[in-house]
């Protein structure tokens, strides 16, 4: 399936139409590669608010000498221009009225220049003008997302299978052969540092592995996730090692019930704060709330956090086509924790399970 770029600058023009934008200053990359296909690592990108009528002379890129046949392989429908100051010299030549530019990303050194630079343009800032787009996925996005999760899920798989989780081996030593498994099967990169979280480390949200050695009797929270097409997926399983005790046996089973919670509360319409609530009740009705340290989910496609945030200051409604995490956690300092986390896309007909390795207590 080939990716319609210029129904996603559409989009965006249709949002400078309705803040009486004359065109948009676009200097994050990931933004940029969303509107264009363009990968390089210098480029920035003005859409103009004409061009909805077939006309897009006005939207053009801009990069440097380095990525000349680049850009004209992966960007062929627009303008491209050759400048190693690429934002400057957009705004060099533009002549519209009102030029919005990403706020959060520009420094105010740059925006200072730009505006010493281009005296006549007026500068308008705003923020998450693309990431708003983003929060929905087109099939195509879908499709890498489900590439992405089925290489962490084959990966997991080939990991337990031969016995890489085992008493003996050291946290690092397990996240770096999860990570290379993932490259062999099929993904681009990582989306983030394996965390592997032995025994009582497993009780630290985001630990990073180190030399401490898997023991029998021990949680193991693996959050981990793969890229393809640059794409993430995120998912967490916990294990035990050998032999489970009670106490691990009841939070694992309030976790998973707390995570089910939230999956089930994945609908179009419904309120971020709300899904947040549905699994944090299940936690704060056990008498657990204080131990579940952070949100319960985030957006994730080109960028492993993204909007929708999913906690309890979430703002917004879930719209169909989101795709985002499901992940509650409870955590007992010095002694263990658990964390259950899936990538789902929000469906009309129900929420879409993307990462697909089975959540039933797993004593390995």
């Amino acid at each position: 399936m080939s990716v319609d770029h210029r129904s996603r600058r559409d989009a965006l023009r249709t949002l400078l139409v309705e803040r009486e934008l004359d065109a948009i200053l676009v200097t994050d990359l990931l933004n940029i590669r969303y509107l264009t296909g363009f990968t390089g690592s210098n480029a920035a990108l003005v859409v103009s608010a004409r061009g909805a009528d077939g006309d897009e002379d006005t939207t053009v890129i801009c990069t440097d000498g380095r990525y000349v046949t680049q850009v004209a392989e992966q960007v062929p429908d627009l303008r491209a221009e050759i400048d190693r100051s690429s934002a400057a010299h957009l705004i060099g030549t533009f002549s519209g009225d009102v030029l919005a530019f990403e706020a959060h990303v520009a420094t105010f050194a740059e925006h200072r220049s730009w505006t010493e630079s281009a005296p006549s343009v007026r500068f308008e800032p705003v923020s998450g003008l693309v990431e708003k787009l983003r929060m929905v996925k087109d099939e195509h996005e879908i499709g890498l997302l489900r590439a992405a999760c089925a290489a962490a899920d084959d990966a997991l798989a080939q990991l337990i299978t031969r016995g890489g989780v085992r008493p003996g081996r050291t946290e690092r030593e397990v996240g770096r052969e999860l990570e290379n498994l993932m490259f062999e099967n099929g993904a681009d990169g990582i989306s983030f540092e394996t965390i592997v979280a032995a025994g009582s480390n497993s009780a630290i949200p985001h630990h990073r592995p180190t030399g401490a050695v898997l023991a029998s009797g021990d949680f193991v929270k693996l959050d981990f996730g793969a890229q393809v097409g640059g794409y993430h997926s995120d998912m967490t399983r916990t294990y035990v090692l050998e032999t489970v005790s009670d106490w691990q046996r009841d939070v694992y089973e309030l976790v998973a019930k707390s995570q089910a919670a939230g999956c089930a509360a994945l609908v179009p319409g419904a309120e971020c704060a709300a899904v947040d609530a549905a699994a944090r009740s299940v936690i704060d009705d056990a008498g657990y709330g204080e131990l579940f340290l952070h949100g319960l989910g985030h957006g994730v496609g080109l960028e492993i956090h993204e909007a929708p945030g999913i906690g309890k200051l979430g703002t917004g409604t879930l719209l169909s086509g989101a795709a985002v995490t499901v992940e509650p956690g409870v955590y007992f300092s010095g002694r263990g924790g658990v964390r259950i986390e899936d990538t789902l896309v929000v469906r009309e007909q129900g929420p879409e399970l993307l990462t697909l390795t089975a959540k039933d207590l797993t004593v390995i």
